[in-house]
């Protein structure tokens, strides 16, 4: 996306709040947004986060989901109830499909897993969800579809392992043991 052509998008008012407790990255993309014509607010905590979106509610926002002092959802939850048409962004670098699903319902406009680069940002809060996004470059593993459908379940479940291996119909050891491993690639 051209420069000229992302300030174009942004539109009159280019307020973003980025909430993010990883500072050498919340400062790259901070710069990389100002580049490209957004008016960018930091917070390195939920706590922070929440109080600028109570305070100063942005267009924009960019929120970890996951961060030192509690949940990025939730200041998607005080950006939505301050401000309904900011267009929200969850990053992660726990990408499972069972966050994807509650930051969308909470009122994400798009989740994106980490690393992602200040352009897959901008593209990201500038898209008017018509056009469809592009097919993945390293599409999920058959074994990452599965296990990530077994996370989804557990996650429904509130982390009962005995609920969740009735539900997918396997011996509750056997899902313990896949749940004890790294999630294949």
């Amino acid at each position: 996306m051209s420069q000229e052509r992302a300030l174009r998008d942004i539109g009159p008012d280019k307020s973003l709040l980025l909430v993010d407790d990883d500072e050498p990255f919340l400062r790259r993309l901070e710069r990389a947004m100002e580049k490209r014509g957004f008016e960018v607010e930091a917070a390195l905590s939920v706590a922070a986060g929440k109080a600028i979106a109570t305070a100063r509610p942005p267009a924009y926002a960019v929120v970890d989901l996951r961060l030192e002092d509690g949940n990025g959802l939730d200041v998607v939850e005080t950006l939505r109830a301050k401000r309904p048409d900011c267009r929200v962004v969850v990053l992660t670098g726990y990408g499972a499909i069972a966050t994807a699903v509650a930051a969308v319902k909470i009122g994400a406009t798009d989740y994106l897993s980490k690393p992602a680069d200040a352009n897959d940002i901008t593209a990201a809060l500038l898209s008017d969800g018509e056009d469809l996004p592009p097919p993945p470059e390293n599409p999920m593993s058959a074994d990452r579809v599965r296990w990530e459908h077994i996370q989804r379940v557990y996650e429904l479940c509130d982390r009962n392992v005995s609920e969740t291996a009735r539900r997918l119909n396997m011996h509750r050891r056997t899902l313990q043991r896949i749940l004890a491993k790294r999630s294949p690639r």
